[in-house]
């Protein structure tokens, strides 16, 4: 009978404490009093079952199930799931952020360019459209000065000519009468002067009278006069009195073949001739007949023509530097200011100016259109850097300086510009070396780096 009182106790003990945790305690410890269970083993296997989970910490109690113990060393586990060794730093190294380990080699692989920090000028330039043109002081026409007909034509059309050269050839009335009559003055005043000196001889014995001697003195003077007013009129021609002279003694011996009525024309300078005019047969020298049979240009220095609006103008002065480039951008060239208008033209409001271009090679060809960088201003700076070494981070502008294991970013501050360079205010000095050519590959290579060590 006791044995049956004892199990149905134990049957409605364990049915209690499975629906009241806290109740099934005071009923075990009873049955542990009337000696029908152990209470040792029971009690803490029901402790572990009513009390609630808890993250491990340290309560000062010991505890037996194995999932909530962790070996010393061993990784805890956080929140995310995420597990970190003892002693594991937290956040981001800051020491290596903003640098970039490139060696020499790899820099050379990549074609980065590197240059020294240094100081410099800042060329400031106004952009002027021009006009290609003929230099003025090298530009030449070959006159017609007599009345006469073109006999030969020695140049061709783009053909090079010499100063001095016989470029052509007239047959001029007009020059023969020249000529005899400076050939006739030199006879007469040859026969005035033998005359004269003999009758001074005989005025000096006293053989003859005086007034013979004064006749023949008077004669001589006149015809001395005539030989003077006839080289002047040579001379008006462009015709030298001694080489009339010397083509007459010749014609001498050539009657045939005289050359009183031949004119030669002269190119005035050396250059090319750029327009021919006439044709052999061509009458000239009269009115409404060509005053000239060709230009001669001298092309090894041309002008460029600007016109330079007034609100332009101030900035603009006379041996200013002027970078030329050609409509395909590929030629260029460097002249200077020459002249600057000091009238406005009325109807442009705009003042005429004169750039002056060497041509040695000839490229540039005169009536054609430029576009001229105009030197206004030359600033010197103490930290001038090249636009391509200058990268935009965020809203920061920074460059690469190099270092001994590859490069670092720095963080720069930018004052004056012009089209090639910037100046630096804050950031470098001179004697740094920074990457100037292909330097957004280093950008590129940090913004990698950046975000590898942010993940």
């Amino acid at each position: 009978m006791r044995a049956f009182l004892s199990v149905a106790f134990l049957a409605i003990g364990i049915a209690i404490g499975g629906a009241f945790p806290r109740v099934s305690e005071v009923v075990q410890g009873a049955l542990a009093a009337a000696g029908l269970t152990n209470a040792r083993a029971t009690l803490p296997t029901n402790a572990a079952m009513t009390k609630p989970a808890t993250p491990a910490a340290d309560d000062g109690h010991e505890h037996a199930d194995d999932e909530h113990k962790h070996s010393e060393g061993e990784a805890k586990p956080e929140a995310g799931g995420h597990k970190h060794a003892e002693g594991e730093a937290h956040g981001h190294d800051q020491e290596g952020e903003g640098k970039i380990k490139m060696s020499a080699e790899q820099a050379a692989e990549q074609d980065i360019k590197l240059a020294t920090v240094e100081g410099g000028i800042l060329s400031r330039h106004l952009l002027v459209p021009g006009t290609i043109a003929q230099d003025a002081d090298r530009i030449a026409r070959v006159p017609v000065r007599v009345v006469g007909t073109v006999a030969e034509m020695r140049k061709r059309l783009g053909e090079e000519v010499s100063k001095g050269e016989v470029v052509a050839v007239l047959d001029s009335r007009e020059v023969a009468e020249a000529k005899s009559d400076f050939l006739t003055a030199t006879v007469k005043a040859d026969l005035e002067k033998t005359n004269f000196d003999r009758q001074q001889a005989l005025w000096d014995k006293r053989i003859s009278a005086e007034s013979a001697f004064l006749t023949a003195k008077a004669a001589y003077s006149e015809a001395t006069l005539r030989v003077d007013l006839a080289r002047q009129k040579l001379s008006a021609l462009g015709l030298n009195a001694a080489e009339v002279a010397t083509s007459a003694k010749k014609d001498e011996t050539t009657p045939n073949l005289s050359s009183l009525r031949r004119y030669e024309l002269k190119a005035p300078l050396s250059g090319r001739v750029v327009e021919r005019k006439v044709d052999v047969g061509t009458a000239v020298g009269k009115e409404g007949d060509p005053a000239d049979v060709y230009t001669v240009a001298d092309l090894s220095s041309v002008w460029i023509e600007l016109a330079i609006p007034t609100t332009e103008l101030s900035k603009v002065r006379e041996g200013a530097k002027v970078t030329i480039v050609g409509g395909d951008d590929a030629s260029r060239g460097v002249g200077k200011v020459v002249f600057v208008s000091p009238i406005l033209n009325p109807e442009t409001r705009s003042a005429r100016v004169i750039v002056a271009l060497p041509n040695k090679d000839m490229a540039w060809r005169p009536g054609t259109f430029v576009t001229t960088e105009v030197e206004i201003a030359r600033d010197k700076v103490g930290v001038r850097l090249p636009k391509s070494a200058i990268q935009t981070i965020g809203s920061e502008k920074v460059v690469f300086v190099r270092t001994a294991e590859g490069f670092e970013r720095r963080d720069v501050t930018i004052g004056k510009a012009d089209d090639d360079a910037f100046e630096i205010l804050t950031g470098l000095k001179p004697g740094d070396e920074v990457a100037v050519a292909n330097s957004f590959v280093l950008k590129a290579e940090l913004g990698k780096a950046e975000a590898d060590h942010d993940h």
